[in-house]
This record gives structure tokens, sequence and C-alpha cells, in this order.
């Protein structure tokens, strides 16, 4: 037995009817907004209710129809403008933030662009496999931005595998964790990175650095002007006798 809800069309007046493709283009129809032929459905309509004792005159139709015109224009400039910025977008980290209509509740994402989709008018971002409108980007990052950021992001993930508390630090297991670290921060990690870094992230690296220093007698390092601000939050540490 055929199940019902496989029906996908009808015989009406001797002709297949396709219920997909009507409640398709319905719905496109619908995203589209008011086209020039819902314009002059409107536009008879006025005209067949009007006031016969005080018709419109044909100079008003004529106003209301430019004025459609004018603004039909400017609405289909500003969708190839959103489609043109879309396309400039794809191998870009953005980040989007999207409300539901439905919850309120509200989806804040960061990704890369894979590619971009059309329809309807509207351009889509694909991240990580899920489409967003490009109306909800609020932020494009720059590639330079972009790979300053994932630097911090691993280099503060590195200090958090640190012990926590200081004494805890020792030569044989971190003397040359900690040293690496340093010299990365000192020599290779550019002024953008530095200045992302969480002020926090930098005074514990000088005070794993003085940890170091203190136990092998040398002495003190610091991080630089950079970490200058942070300095005042470092506990001094006099060098161990030997």
């Amino acid at each position: 037995m055929a199940d019902v809800n496989s029906v996908s069309a009808v015989v009406q007046d001797g002709k297949v009817q396709n219920l997909n493709n009507k409640s398709k283009k319905t719905e496109e129809a619908s995203k589209a907004g008011y086209d020039k032929d819902s314009f002059m459905k409107i536009l008879v309509a006025q005209m067949k209710y009007q006031d016969p004792l005080e018709p419109t005159s044909n100079t008003e139709y004529i106003a209301q129809y430019a004025t459609f015109t004018e603004v039909e224009q400017i609405s289909n400039m500003a969708n190839a403008m959103s489609m043109s910025r879309a396309s400039e977008l794809v191998g870009k980290e953005v980040r989007v933030v999207q409300e539901n209509p439905d919850n309120g509740k509200t989806t804040d994402i960061t990704g890369k662009v894979d590619y971009v989709t059309y329809s309807g008018n509207k351009a889509y971002l694909t991240i990580n496999g899920s489409k967003y409108s490009v109306d909800d980007v609020v932020e494009v990052y720059a590639e330079d931005f972009t790979d300053a950021k994932a630097v911090v992001e691993d280099f503060q993930k590195a200090i958090d595998k640190l012990p926590a508390t200081i004494d805890f630090i020792n030569e044989e297991e971190h003397g040359l964790t900690i040293d690496t670290m340093y010299e990365f921060y000192t020599t290779k990690m550019d002024e953008k990175a530095k200045k992302m870094m969480d002020p926090d992230y930098v005074t514990a690296l000088q005070q794993y650095v003085n940890r170091i220093d203190q136990l092998r007698g040398d002495t003190p390092r610091s991080l630089s002007a950079t970490s200058s601000s942070s300095e005042s939050k470092i506990e001094k540490v006099e060098p161990v006798e030997t």
C-alpha cells in the first residue's frame, strides 16, 4: 500500500500539479517581498475602490509608481552590495551573532568562512558546516590578527599546563619548558600578539621565569618593556645562597 505522505502531485483539469514546486515558488515569492506585479495589483485595487466623488489623479498614480521603482532600485543595489561583500569573506575569519526569533536565544560563533551560497537575493556564509546570513556578521578579522590570536591562545594554553603553585616548579621538570617560553615571548612573538596577551598570563610567565632563575642562582630575567605594567605585581625573589 502506498504511503499517502509520499504523494507529491495531484491531477487537476487533466494536468499534473506538483505540490512541492508550488510550495517552493510560494516560499520564494514571500522571501522576495513585494515586486512590480504585487505593486500593480495594489494600484489596480486602489483605483477600483477609490472614492468616485474624489478620484485620485493620474499624476498621483505616476508619482506612487515612480517612488516604488526608486525604492526597488535602492533595494536591488543594497542586495548586490551585500552579495559582493559576502564573496569577499571566503577564507576569512568572522564573528556571527544570530538571534532565534522563536525563543530569543542568541548564537555567537567565530570561525573561518568556507564558502558562500545565494538564495532569494540573500547571501549565506558556511562556517564549520552551518549556514549563517551575511547580515548577522558583526566582526571580520584580518589574517595577521587571526594568526596572532592563534599564537596567543596556544601560548596561554601552554602556560596553563604549568603548576598553578609556584613552589611546585622545579628545574628538572620545568626548566627547559620555561626557558623555551621565555625565549619565544621575548624574541619571536610579535608586538600585535603581545598586546593581545592576557596581563595575568604575562605576570604568571614572569613569575615562572623568576622561579627558575632563583633555583639556578642566576640574575632574574625580564620579559622586556611589554610586561613593565605587570612587574609591579610580581613578588621580588632573592637569589638562593650557595
